[in-house]
């Protein structure tokens, strides 16, 4: 669109379209419903929480710093945990009077595996959709009828922009929310493409929020 600066654009794509997929198609909030998003802070994560809320949903987050929760906050989260000082199972227990959440949006995958599993309410969801501290290993999938006859699932943006109409519909929507002001980007930092191998130094040792921009 006219109004949206292609700094902007590219910081959209991948993770807007991420989260929008996660929220309208891999478990569509709804209205009442509750989620839990890891690394909230993130690039994904301020964006799933954003669209989270415009869905009507409660929004738990969780994140390592007091920086990082109040960015979570500003995004929107009715409630922040700090990983690091407190146990989110526990926490998400307590805040949801120990009924659990419906889905769990989680980019973290081993670390967090079993207790975002801990976490749902019965025939809830857990949305898989990265692994920044590692694969989950093998997994009995009968401990999912014991736990509350739950759901898992592992998607990837390839197969949710399946056609060209399908791409379009995403885009349109975030572009749509940006041009607007419902849709807030955190362009964090920028680099030049030579200091590439930097801006992964930096994601790899979490000093990023929000989005990471390489210019030619």
């Amino acid at each position: 669109p006219a109004k949206l600066d292609s700094r902007s654009a590219a910081a959209t794509m991948l993770q807007g379209m991420t989260a929008h997929y996660l929220t309208h198609s891999t478990y569509p909030l709804n209205q009442g419903e509750t989620a839990l998003v890891h690394a909230a802070a993130g690039g994904v994560g301020l964006l799933l929480i954003q669209i989270a809320k415009m869905r009507g949903a409660t929004v738990i987050g969780t994140v390592s710093t007091e920086a990082k929760a109040r960015l979570a906050k500003e995004a929107g989260a009715d409630d922040v945990i700090l990983y690091t000082q407190t146990d989110f199972l526990a926490e998400v227990k307590k805040l949801t009077g120990d009924k659990g959440v419906h889905v769990v949006y989680d980019s973290v995958g081993v670390t967090t595996f079993d207790q975002s599993l801990n976490c749902l309410r019965p025939r809830g969801c857990l949305a898989l959709f990265g692994q920044s501290s590692g694969p989950v290993p093998p997994f009995d999938l009968g401990k999912l009828a014991t736990m509350g006859s739950l759901f898992i699932t592992r998607p990837t943006l390839l197969h949710y922009m399946l056609d060209r109409t399908e791409l379009l519909q995403r885009t349109n929507d975030l572009f749509d929310w940006i041009t607007a002001g419902n849709l807030k980007l955190r362009i964090d930092k920028t680099f030049a493409l030579r200091d590439a191998a930097e801006a992964h130094r930096q994601l790899e040792g979490r000093k990023t929020t929000g989005k990471v921009v390489l210019f030619p």
